[in-house]
């Protein structure tokens, strides 16, 4: 794959000159990995119009300068992070440096209050997220192997699941297909829900077992090369009721519906209001509680947001899950979520686990 850094730097460069700094102190990991390369879990980088230098220990001499290159000036820090920044530091006249305010604790904002008081601090908000919304083709193919992992799991997964196995004994199951299929980690904890359970959105796997008749909701992610994706998808153990048909198939519409319809340009309220609207036709609206999507890829919540507050615009490029629910409290629920790309060309589903009705058992 071509090196895509050096044109993230650039654009980066040009968001630290029109927002009038001197330079921009990278906190968040996940915006120093999208413009650096580094993947490790200690670092921080300082960006100027023209250079960029990260800061890391010495756990990661060897793996900070493999990932970075020449991209960066690398500073291997023996004592802590934030003395290596009052080092690198430009030196002269006071200089104007952006801090990632929805990133920064405030115990590091004391830091810069305290110990770098010959710069002055501005706080900025979504610099470096707004670059990552639209993805290049190598993001996009990342996200789009990260599915196939996901669902290849899946597939597997599914065929051990039986009666009688508790939510941890199947998301265990599940987690050692996603490695066995080549997933890095996993993007957040595996939701197995079941039963009456499967009407909590955000559901813990825990030790109920599953029983005949249940739904089981599996809400999970695989990550590879750095880029998560987010699936969902609803069974049924043994044969399935009519209720349970028909609110599967009212949240399959709403999927379908909004996954076809979403497109670059739209406002994040009017891509959810499709499926929303559906949803409500059919008198079950007070039962889709949550937003329809969001935008995934480095992390597996990112912008943009597909809610019924969201008054921005979706980017051209970007990929977001569509992901409508039905929940009924004391019954059950049902969720269908899939990975879609907003091309030039309208939307692309990335992700095909079937989205019928499986009966399991």
């Amino acid at each position: 794959m071509p090196d895509r850094r050096p044109q993230r730097l650039a654009a980066l460069s040009e968001r630290i000159h029109e927002a009038h700094l001197d330079a921009l102190l990278l906190t968040s990991l996940p915006n120093i990995r999208y413009i650096t390369g580094f993947s490790g879990t200690s670092a921080l980088a300082l960006v100027t119009p023209k250079d960029a230098t990260l800061i890391t220990d010495f756990r990661y001499q060897v793996q900070a300068n493999a990932e970075v290159g020449g991209l960066a000036r690398v500073v291997i820090e023996p004592q802590s992070l934030w003395a290596g920044l009052w080092r690198t530091l430009p030196a002269g006249p006071p200089c104007a440096i952006g801090f990632e305010s929805n990133h920064l604790v405030h115990r590091d904002f004391q830091r810069l209050l305290e110990q770098g008081t010959r710069c002055q601090w501005r706080p900025t908000l979504d610099i470096v997220e707004s670059l990552r919304e639209q993805k290049d083709e190598d993001e996009l193919a990342l996200i789009a192997k990260a599915a196939r992992t996901a669902e290849c799991a899946l597939e597997h997964a599914i065929r051990d699941v039986r009666e009688g196995m508790t939510e941890l004994q199947i998301a265990g199951c599940l987690e050692r297909a996603l490695r066995n299929a080549g997933s890095e980690g996993f993007p957040f904890p595996t939701i197995v829900a079941s039963g009456e359970r499967s009407a909590l959105p955000h559901a813990r796997s825990s030790e109920r077992a599953v029983q005949r008749g249940d739904f089981l909701l599996i809400d999970f992610g695989a990550v590879v090369g750095g880029y998560c994706a987010d699936v969902t998808r609803t069974f049924v153990i043994g044969e399935a009721t009519a209720e349970q048909r028909e609110i599967h198939a009212i949240v399959r519409e709403a999927n379908e519906r909004a996954s076809r319809a979403i497109r670059a340009g739209m406002r994040g309220r009017d891509a959810d209001a499709v499926a929303r609207g559906y949803i409500e036709d059919r008198g079950f609206g007070d039962a889709f509680g949550h937003s329809l999507g969001h935008g995934i890829g480095i992390e597996v919540h990112e912008a943009p947001r597909l809610a019924r507050t969201a008054d921005t615009t979706l980017p051209p490029h970007a990929v977001v899950t569509i992901e409508p629910g039905i929940y009924k409290p004391g019954w059950g629920g049902v969720r269908i979520e899939d990975d879609v790309f907003l091309g030039d060309e309208g939307s692309r589903v990335l992700t095909a686990f079937s989205r019928d009705l499986i009966e399991i058992g």
